[in-house]
């Protein structure tokens, strides 16, 4: 059985991160454990952008990082919901009027 580093002081399981995630959002990274091994690292904006700003450095390359989905993803959405509020029944809504 390998053992994996966790490369933060403080670890958090997902199933506590769920309750209050906000509470997570530090000035260092949070490891984030599932079945406790590192699942992920949980970073503040400004940690990440510092990151972000060290592998341009150190690589030359820009990371441009907007978030712009595709149009077949916008499309894609946009069918999952005509086909939620198509499928939606009037016990479904409740008493919701307009």
């Amino acid at each position: 059985m390998a053992i994996q580093a966790i490369l933060a002081e403080q670890a958090v399981s997902i199933t506590e991160l769920r309750k209050n995630p906000a509470k997570y959002i530090l000035d260092e990274p949070v490891a984030i454990l599932s079945k406790n091994k590192p699942a992920g690292y949980l970073l503040n904006a400004e940690l990440f952008k510092r990151l972000l700003d060290a592998y341009e450095q150190q690589s030359g390359a820009s990371f441009n990082a907007e978030f712009r989905p595709s149009a077949a993803r916008l499309q894609a959405v946009t069918r999952m919901g005509a086909d939620v509020i198509l499928s939606t029944s009037e016990h479904d809504l409740g008493d919701f009027t307009e």
